[in-house]
């Protein structure tokens, strides 16, 4: 979501490797199904640390942007943006990849709710997020140099409700998972602070709480213009009541927008230290 924000992909085929940590690093394909069981190869980037492994894996998820031509236009974050080095510079290999239908990935988009009303799915669209994200924890934890187990999962706007319902489903490689204004259906019409039937979306939050066994952590600013406070406490209300555990953030205001926190310049000196945190209590032998 977010045509702003800095949008990720990951792994296909080598390209590019200007080094580990600050450069290009490997543009490669990782395997993935959709939900005909069909076969589609997605694009992704991998950013190496520059230290010795064995590395642990970041598997790091991209939004959707509200105006449907601009999804074809992802890309993966390069590896010295600040989020990924964030990431690197604390041994992980990072890895981004693009969704299906989205960018050089392409192909139908497994994450489409529907129509705006009543029937509008959000859990199928972000269980469909889960499957992409699900491929690439596979694909990242059999790396060379990387660790088998204990990765991270963070994911932002649509990327962050698609992590949210990752952890509803059996993730035994996978120690911590963030979701950063996680949501779907903002900017409705293109519009912000407008969003399509958000009772549905915590709806579906409720769905993924009641089969989430592992503590997450959320985080949401106050000026987000696709998923501002009445709806980020909506989301986090229906999925506590169903059963999920979570450490729910509001870091206040945040640039123009707060939805850009993760990806905005400057963003980590107020996300790092909650990641910081969170990861060291959920990966206490980091």
């Amino acid at each position: 979501m977010v045509r702003w924000a800095v949008l990720f992909g990951v792994l296909a085929g080598l390209a590019g490797c200007a080094g580990p940590g600050g450069g290009a690093g490997d543009i490669v394909r990782i395997p993935t199904t959709d939900d005909t069981g069909g076969s589609v190869q997605m694009v992704a980037r991998v950013c190496r640390p520059d230290v010795a492994g064995p590395w642990r894996v970041v598997v790091i998820n991209h939004g959707k942007s509200a105006v449907v031509a601009e999804r074809a236009m992802q890309q993966p974050a390069q590896c010295g943006s600040e989020a990924v080095r964030w990431f690197t510079r604390r041994g992980y290999v990072a890895v981004m990849p693009v969704r299906r239908g989205f960018g050089e990935t392409g192909g139908v988009m497994g994450e489409n709710p529907g129509a705006c009303n009543e029937r509008r799915d959000y859990a199928h669209s972000a269980l469909e997020g889960a499957r992409d994200i699900a491929a690439a924890v596979e694909f990242a934890t059999a790396l060379p140099g990387a660790r088998p187990d204990g990765a991270v999962v963070v994911g932002q706007s649509a990327g962050g409700v698609a992590t949210v319902s990752y952890a509803s489903l059996p993730h035994r490689k996978v120690a911590a998972l963030i979701s950063m204004a996680g949501g779907d259906g903002g900017h409705y019409e293109n519009r912000p602070n407008n969003n399509c039937h958000p009772e549905l979306l915590a709806r579906a939050l409720g769905q993924f709480g009641a089969t989430a066994t592992t503590p997450m952590l959320w985080m949401y600013t106050e000026n987000d213009s696709y998923f501002g406070p009445r709806i980020a406490t909506s989301l986090r209300d229906s999925f506590v009541a169903a059963g999920g555990k979570l450490t729910f953030v509001n870091p206040g205001r945040f640039a123009a927008d707060g939805h850009t926190l993760f990806f905005g310049v400057g963003g980590s000196l107020i996300w790092g230290p909650r990641f910081e945190e969170y990861i060291g209590r959920m990966l206490p032998n980091a």
